[in-house]
């Protein structure tokens, strides 16, 4: 009789579960959820995460229970929060930890003002800079480290008429929903999977 009955690790067996708890990943995309804000620069995550759908063949579903739009693919969660842009941390914080994602494995998309039209910014890191959806999400997951590509919106003409609040919530003009495609482009190839 062989009394050797040492367990053997088998990885297969593993994967799934090492996958949940350790290499989950959560890109976000920041906006606001009534459909009067579709095209406007304050959904641009949305838009980002919307034409990353369009071009993957995946589809959004509802988890209201975590407060946001998702879809996943492979081992990565994307979401849209349904919550106004200022409250995104909550969902935020409600799929990181109902999925057990460290905060260097967010990768958030949201529009930026002071930054050129069509310019994007990656950081790994950093202050909310007046991004009421990023201070939001570092507020609600205790941290500010965890990576961002802003995506820029700005227009200093039309901001100068109509003041910063009006201006996030401000559709694109014709020439910049022109170019909008190539800065989709752009800001899907910053995603890395």
């Amino acid at each position: 009789m062989n009394d050797d009955i040492t367990p053997t690790f088998n990885p297969a067996a593993w994967r799934g579960i090492l996958c949940y708890n350790v290499f989950m990943k959560l890109i976000v995309g920041l906006g606001n959820p009534e459909n009067k804000y579709n095209f406007t620069r304050h959904n641009t995550g949305f838009l980002v995460l919307d034409y990353y759908f369009k071009v993957k063949g995946l589809s959004w579903s509802e988890k209201p229970r975590l407060g946001a739009l998702w879809g996943r693919e492979d081992d990565t969660i994307f979401i849209k929060p349904q919550e106004y842009y200022n409250e995104s941390g909550r969902a935020v914080a409600a799929y990181m930890h109902y999925y057990k994602i460290s905060a260097s494995d967010i990768l958030v998309i949201c529009d930026d003002f002071n930054l050129e039209f069509g310019k994007i910014r990656y950081r790994a890191s950093g202050s909310a800079g007046g991004n009421n959806g990023l201070k939001s999400i570092i507020t609600s997951i205790g941290t500010e480290d965890f990576p961002r590509i802003r995506v820029g919106t700005a227009n200093d003409e039309l901001r100068a008429r109509t003041g910063d609040v009006d201006f996030v919530l401000s559709k694109f003009t014709a020439a910049e929903k022109e170019a909008l495609g190539e800065v989709l482009d752009e800001a899907i190839s910053r995603i890395s999977l």
